[in-house]
């Protein structure tokens, strides 16, 4: 099994340790290698929140806060219960370090839960899920669109500068492959619609000896009449055999 960036050198470093640079570069390095090699969204993100665990001293758990239209608030690829558990209570409260980290600052560092005024409701709560301290680290700024890197540690104190110093770098690499992984997406998706929709196109054209132009008309007059998505409309027509939404259905 392929490990996660810095297995090989430390699985979990304290808050003490000290990461010489090359060692730092090579952890960097081996994760720019693996996440170039993941496809998906998904998986990359487990595999940044994974590397990170392993490499940024003091953190035990981790998760990834993906903040969509500066409202709805999306915890994805959280490795351990206390991330998911922590996360939905921000989400639920409106507040916390991962939503500071997300819109206001680079870093929120949180050394001691059990007196941190900051969030007084999420933090008491985060004390009894078994929370001790937190770091978030901001991942990237997309219009309306944000996300930040949560690492947990059930001890107080755990983050220490070197924290900050080995994760700054880190999450600067993990957001720029995730948008990577995105814009790769986002072309898999395009390419997928533009084939779907051009066998619905050719579906209408033998079934109603159409031209190609008249066929996509007849498509993107359903799709705005029904307020359908045309490729979701398309494979409509693909699975059912019927085009609903003009003149009755086709």
């Amino acid at each position: 099994m392929e490990q996660a960036a810095g297995t090989r050198t430390s699985a979990r470093r304290s808050g003490t340790d000290r990461l010489p640079p090359q060692e730092l570069a090579e952890a960097l390095a081996d994760l720019a290698r693996q996440l170039q090699r993941e496809v998906g969204t998904e998986e990359t993100l487990q595999k940044a929140v994974a590397s990170a665990i392993a490499v940024i001293p003091g953190a035990r758990e981790g998760s990834i806060s993906m903040v969509v239209a500066r409202s709805r608030v999306e915890s994805r690829a959280a490795l351990g219960d206390l991330p998911r558990t922590l996360d939905d209570l921000q989400s639920t409260l409106g507040e916390g370090p991962c939503l500071d980290a997300a819109f206001e600052a680079e870093v929120v560092d949180v050394p001691d839960l059990a007196t941190e005024t900051r969030w007084p409701t999420f933090a008491r709560r985060a004390v009894a899920a078994g929370a001790g301290s937190m770091l978030c680290l901001r991942l990237y700024v997309s219009g309306s669109d944000l996300g930040a890197m949560n690492l947990y540690s059930p001890q107080a104190r755990a983050f220490t500068e070197e924290s900050r110093h080995v994760g700054l770098p880190f999450a600067a690499h993990a957001a720029v492959a995730l948008a990577q992984s995105q814009e790769r997406a986002d072309l898999l998706a395009a390419v997928d619609g533009r084939d779907v929709i051009g066998q619905a196109k050719g579906i209408l054209m033998e079934r109603h000896k159409l031209t190609a132009d008249q066929a996509f008309q007849l498509l993107a007059g359903a799709s705005q009449q029904r307020n359908v998505k045309l490729r979701v409309l398309a494979q409509e027509l693909i699975f059912s055999g019927q085009l609903k939404g003009m003149r009755g259905s086709i």
